[in-house]
């Protein structure tokens, strides 16, 4: 009999202070065999995951076949992060030693100790590159004994080079054999600690060796060394060769290309990327090098959209990986899904399939089984009732013939009622359908419950303006950075934003949306951002409000966190509103944005998600609502159920909306007025959509808005919306593609 336990890993300090325990369930056979396995399928059973006393997972399941392309979904803070840390940073037992797993941004902490070069010094090339630990050491260890063996006047460098190269090397392996003594026993474990000893031995050797004094090697031995080190070159640089190493560079200028990078940016130094574009370093580091298992956490941040569907068609084209992503983007998630792992009550669901047929089906089940509930309850009230109605009249007459029916009538009802089909939707059976000990003949019908709607209630209705006319209007604009001997950024722009209007902004990154969104927010001193025009005029609604989320509202927050470590949402809110906000009206807007409780009142804002600074960033703006609320990539750290929430209470929202978005579904719901719903199948779980009054949906929300396209600095408008941008984008991110195959 294998005996199995729990193996716990020891805790590991998490980023926000707090710490990371793992428990799984794991056999001592198994863990023996997973030292060298056959395959890179991972399977991990009883898994438990905690986070500073809270528990993220209690004894989930977790599956990854070899090769298959997984998207993790959950509400934020349900532990999608924190279970790829997990995974990421060795802390699951069970999962095998030789599997090489690798974590987006993993990359960025172990470079330095890789290479002396510093990051002034270093381009972005360079460091896509280097982040290939493997690689790199295999390089370094090539240029060691290369340099050692050509050496043209000392004898002895290919010695010292063996001697250094060697005793790393068996480092490592003193490294593994010592965890492996530590996970076995009985027999086995005696022989692994036999073998522990061994490596201890030879470790001392080689140390003594790397010590000795060169006068004292004899010239048999130099020969004999100088052979083994000429070999030990060529074992390396055959490995490289199988690694294809000398294509590194290639294939990491295609990747960063493909990212969204510039030729000339490639070849700058790293010291001179913002943010934004270091997080597209990273991910270009993650692609750039092999790995058994990929973990990509919102892999889609900061990528405009031809981006996004390079990156989509590079990850469905990635064949022998294991990739295991979380993103905010439905489209994008749908694209790479292969399977869907469903994170929620502490489990792990999976579904062959994406986001939006897992929504579909899963409703279709819930309401198919409800209506066999109903029915079966209906029957059985009928039945029961007539039954009672025969034992009553046989009583009364005394036919015993008549009780006996009864009774056999009763019996079958409780044998009937219950699931109907069988688990592959056929008929049920009994000694299929039903195994061990139960006592009715019929598994109980089990309505899936779903996560209450996520609901975003805030003011929607604007004060009014007292007198008509446009809230902005650009005429023939240009702008142009001082300083710059480039070509403006914004040539001739022409728009006219009216009350009530839904407009969006699409293009790529660098393309001057934010450029424009300033011009139209103005260079007065309440314009956070502001510009004013290089050429052309800007007219605006005097009594008109404006109000602005940027992608850099939450760096904001974080920001004014650090410096106040005591502030919390409830009091930054009622600071940023002034005397005329009472602490009832800051958390009565709060509380409608889903910060409720000791959430806003005792928890500081450096402890707050990144989804809750978004909350806290928009009760900021919509108190008291603005006539012209643009939203700049507001999407960024929401789940798809608050984006969905989001979606449903802007599409009510009274004011204009401009909205800068890469997102597609966003834009097509909230600008273009399509249906969530139709999008998202399924995700509304009291109705089926197309049961739904085609006119009531229309009397929902404002009317379809229209989409523009800045490119060239020229604002255009697109007649056929996001999907007409969806096609140019595609168009766009396919000649990456060939570029890619050359």
């Amino acid at each position: 009999m294998v005996r199995r336990g729990k193996d716990t890993v020891p805790v590991e300090e998490h980023p926000g202070g707090r710490h990371i325990t793992v428990t799984a369930q794991q056999s001592r056979y198994a863990l023996d065999a997973l030292d060298a396995p056959a395959s890179k399928e991972i399977l991990i059973k009883d898994l438990s995951i905690s986070v500073a006393n809270r528990e993220l997972l209690s004894h989930a399941l977790l599956h990854l076949v070899e090769g298959r392309h997984y998207v993790l979904v959950g509400r934020n803070g349900t532990g999608k992060s924190t279970l790829l840390k997990a995974i990421g940073d060795g802390l699951v037992p069970g999962i095998p030693w030789s599997t090489r797993i690798l974590l987006l941004g993993q990359t960025r902490d172990t470079l330095e100790e890789l290479s002396g070069l510093k990051l002034e010094e270093e381009t972005v090339l360079q460091h896509v590159i280097r982040s290939d630990r493997v690689r790199e050491r295999h390089m370094r260890e090539a240029k060691i004994l290369s340099d050692a063996i050509d050496h043209p006047s000392d004898p002895m460098a290919p010695v010292r080079a063996y001697r250094q190269l060697s005793h790393e090397r068996l480092a490592l392996q003193l490294k593994e054999a010592h965890r492996i003594a530590e996970r076995r026993s009985g027999a086995r474990g005696k022989l692994a600690r036999k073998e522990l000893i061994k490596y201890e031995e030879r470790f001392e050797e080689s140390q003594s060796r790397l010590e000795q004094d060169e006068s004292e090697i004899d010239p048999s031995k130099l020969a004999e060394e100088t052979q083994v080190a000429a070999d030990m070159l060529t074992s390396v640089q055959a490995t490289l060769e199988l690694m294809d190493a000398a294509e590194a560079e290639a294939k990491a200028r295609v990747v960063l290309l493909g990212l969204g990078f510039k030729d000339d940016k490639i070849d700058k130094p790293m010291s001179e990327l913002s943010g934004g574009w270091r997080t597209r370093c990273d991910l270009a580091c993650a692609l750039c090098q092999y790995s058994d298992v990929l973990l990509l956490d919102e892999p889609t941040n900061f990528l405009d959209l031809p981006s996004i569907i390079w990156l989509q068609n590079y990850i469905c084209n990635l064949t022998g990986t294991t990739v295991l992503i979380t993103t905010h983007d439905r489209d994008f998630a749908d694209a790479v899904a292969e399977e869907l792992i469903v994170l929620r009550n502490q489990t792990l669901e999976k579904f062959r399939g994406n986001l939006s047929l897992y929504e579909r089906e899963q409703y279709k089940k819930a309401r198919y089984l409800t209506k066999m509930k109903e029915s079966q309850e209906k029957q059985k009230k009928h039945i029961e009732k007539t039954v009672q109605g025969n034992i009553k009249a046989a009583r009364e007459k005394g036919d015993d013939k008549k009780l006996k029916q009864a009774a056999s009538r009763k019996k079958k009802l409780d044998e009937r009622m219950g699931m109907e089909v069988g688990i592959k939707g056929g008929r049920f059976k009994l000694n299929r359908d039903l195994a061990g000990y139960h006592l009715t003949n019929r598994a109980e019908i089990e309505v899936p419950d779903f996560d209450p709607p996520v609901k975003l209630s805030f003011p929607k209705q604007p004060p009014d303006l007292r007198f008509p006319g446009a809230l902005v209007s650009l005429e023939k604009v240009s702008f142009a950075y001082p300083k710059r001997k480039t070509v403006p950024i914004l040539t001739d722009v022409d728009l006219t934003i009216h009350p009530g209007e839904r407009v969006g902004l699409a293009g790529l990154n660098g393309s001057g949306k934010t450029t424009l969104v300033s011009l139209i927010m103005g260079s007065a001193d309440d314009a956070a951002g502001g510009l004013a025009p290089t050429k052309g005029t800007i007219s605006r609604h005097p009594r008109a409000k404006f109000g602005r989320f940027s992608q850099q509202s939450v760096e904001e927050i974080t920001a004014i966190a650090t410096h106040n470590p005591k502030l919390t949402a409830l009091s930054h809110l009622m600071e940023s509103a002034g005397s005329e906000m009472s602490e009832k009206d800051a958390r009565q807007i709060l509380g409608g944005l889903g910060l409720q409780g000791q959430t806003v009142s005792d928890v500081p804002l450096a402890l707050l998600s990144g989804g809750q600074k978004v909350r806290l960033a928009l009760a900021k703006l919509l108190w008291p609502p603005p006539q012209l609320l643009i939203l700049d990539e507001v999407t960024t750290h929401l789940d798809a159920d608050t984006i969905l929430g989001l979606v449903n209470g802007l599409r009510e929202y009274d004011g204009t909306l401009l909205v800068v978005t890469h997102d597609r579904f966003f834009m097509r719901t909230v600008v273009e007025g399509v249906s969530p719903y139709r999008l998202a199948s399924g995700a509304q779980a009291d109705e089926e959509p197309d049961e739904e009054d085609p006119d009531s949906e229309e009397e929902t929300g404002a009317a379809a808005g229209t989409v523009y396209r800045i490119v060239k600095g020229q604002l255009k408008k697109l007649e056929g919306g996001m999907e007409q941008y969806e096609e140019i984008a595609a168009r766009a991110a396919g000649k990456l593609g060939r570029q890619q195959g050359k």
